[in-house]
């Protein structure tokens, strides 16, 4: 399945211009977020280097390694130009940038991608993060970290199913797409709506097509 197949939409709601757009300086881009990014890996790349003699822990079906290439396979499907990491995969869909970054000795994997700055987010704009954390977010989660908001999907590796990734990689990116507005993962809220079932069409085409491609 190509990235544009997802529902595209029109932009990526900031709530305010970020500071380092607007004195032409020869900082990076205000969405260049790799320097951070690097950082996160090289600290999880720490923490695999520390417990090298620990033995990664089995996944239902398979080991931990049979785990990391069915999401390389999904990765694939979204995104052909994915770069590899030494502990994880960057990816772009539709405009969004997300990295997945695992830690096979913990057993843990993460989903993450930059939003906004803090400095930047209008008044009462922290409350609302967490308001959506609450009822409409859900199994993606707004997070600040290094002074930037992030979308996060955190899961243990030896649970992880391919549906439990493909899933957390539409619910990141729409939280992503839905800040500034419904603040939504798409995966389930508490009140009426079409998001959902906006979320359930994609990922079962998702499924669908990495069927088809016998990738899982």
């Amino acid at each position: 399945m190509r990235a544009s197949s997802f529902v595209a939409l029109s932009s990526l709601l900031l709530l305010a211009t970020p500071a380092c757009a607007q004195d032409g300086s020869d900082q990076p881009p205000p969405d260049d977020f790799s320097d951070i990014e690097a950082e996160i890996q090289a600290e999880s790349q720490e923490t695999q280097d520390d417990s090298a003699e620990v033995e990664a822990p089995d996944a239902p079906g398979g080991d931990v390694a049979e785990t990391l290439a069915f999401m390389g396979a999904i990765i694939d499907q979204l995104d052909p130009d994915a770069t590899r990491t030494a502990n994880g995969w960057e990816l772009t869909i539709d405009n969004t940038q997300l990295a997945v970054v695992t830690d096979p000795n913990a057993g843990r994997m993460r989903i993450i991608t930059p939003i906004a700055m803090v400095a930047d987010l209008p008044e009462g704009g922290l409350l609302r993060l967490m308001q959506a954390n609450f009822d409409t977010a859900l199994d993606a989660r707004y997070a600040v970290a290094q002074e930037l908001v992030w979308g996060t999907f955190i899961h243990p590796l030896t649970s992880l199913t391919d549906r439990d990734f493909a899933s957390g990689l539409l619910q990141t990116k729409t939280l992503a797409d839905t800040f500034g507005t419904t603040f939504t993962s798409g995966a389930l809220s508490y009140g009426g709506g079409d998001s959902n079932a906006i979320i359930d069409q994609q990922l079962e085409e998702l499924l669908r097509e990495l069927k088809k491609n016998d990738t899982i």
